[in-house]
């Protein structure tokens, strides 16, 4: 196991580095001045000179790399060109608010996905079942800047239950985060019973039932356990994908999270804030594929087997 965990770790050096090198060069192609955004069209050359000399904006770009570069092995993330202040603390303060709704979101999606999963596959064929797949397959079929509004127009203006945005009071989190949970829990119920509906084929299975165990037992023990391979694999991916796809949803939902400053630092151009931001989500990725592997070992012992 601390090989596995190793390993993986080493993997995080050239993922990250590969990451800061292509966020770095894109960043620097996108049409736009930060000072122009800064100091406005008509501000005098001469200040404009200045600031970008300041900024170092005027050095040639493999100085520039290898700064940021030099930076971010040292975890110095820089300071924002609009915030004057360092990008590890303005990333530090907004982290929490993403994490926290991310968390919410994958509560929802897993209290909602694996009981709608596994009485589909039990009740395999009868109305409970088509009733789910087909709720899962419009939940699948909902993108969140649409499903977004949506619940806005419903909870927010028409019944008056819930904030419309921001993060104010506890309640403010409940719309964001079902906007994220809900396609990733049509998502992983859909997974779940194609995979128990699998597992439930398999010759232990039948031979557990022939050993006249209870068929509770049969499902919990037997079925459930070999079938959550596939979705924790789903459900790692989806993790990932949740950080990216709270970007649209903070956006919706002026939600104060890593996604609004990524969107206002490319609007503002403020170089330091959206590498800093982009490298936070990647590594975030390798951390989320580490603990799925780590769910694996924990699973499946073959896994602990093969990482010996």
């Amino acid at each position: 196991m601390k090989r596995l965990v190793a390993r993986r770790l080493l993997l995080l050096i050239p993922t990250a580095w590969g990451v800061a090198t292509l966020v770095f060069f894109l960043i620097h192609m996108i049409p736009g001045d930060p000072v122009e955004v800064m100091l406005g069209e008509t501000a005098a050359a001469a200040d404009k000179d200045l600031l970008r000399t300041q900024l170092g904006l005027n050095d040639p770009m493999p100085v520039q790399y290898g700064r940021f570069l030099t930076g971010v092995v040292r975890a110095d993330l820089g300071e924002s060109f609009f915030y004057r202040a360092p990008v590890a603390s303005i990333i530090g303060a907004r982290w929490t608010a993403t994490a926290k709704l991310a968390v919410a979101a994958l509560l929802i999606a897993i209290v909602i996905a694996l009981p709608a999963g596994i009485f589909a596959a039990v009740r395999h064929r009868t109305f409970f079942d088509r009733a789910t797949m087909i709720g899962a397959l419009v939940g699948v079929a909902m993108p969140n800047f649409w499903l977004g509004p949506l619940l806005i127009l419903i909870f927010s203006i028409g019944l008056g239950w819930l904030p419309v945005s921001g993060d104010e009071s506890a309640a403010s989190i409940v719309l964001p985060a079902l906007t994220l949970g809900l396609g990733m829990a049509a998502m992983l119920s859909r997974m779940t019973r194609s995979s128990m509906l699998e597992a439930m084929n398999e010759d232990y299975v039948m031979t557990a039932r022939a050993k006249g165990l209870p068929e509770r037992t049969v499902i919990l023990k037997h079925v459930l356990r070999n079938a959550l391979l596939p979705v924790i694999t789903i459900l790692g991916l989806q993790v990932g994908a949740l950080l990216s796809g709270a970007i649209i949803t903070e956006t919706v939902f002026a939600w104060p999270g890593l996604g609004t400053l990524l969107v206002g630092a490319i609007q503002a151009r403020d170089y330091p804030v959206v590498q800093g931001c982009v490298l936070v989500i990647s590594a975030s990725y390798v951390v989320v594929n580490l603990l799925v592997d780590l769910a694996y070992a924990v699973v499946d012992p073959r896994v602990r087997l093969e990482g010996r």
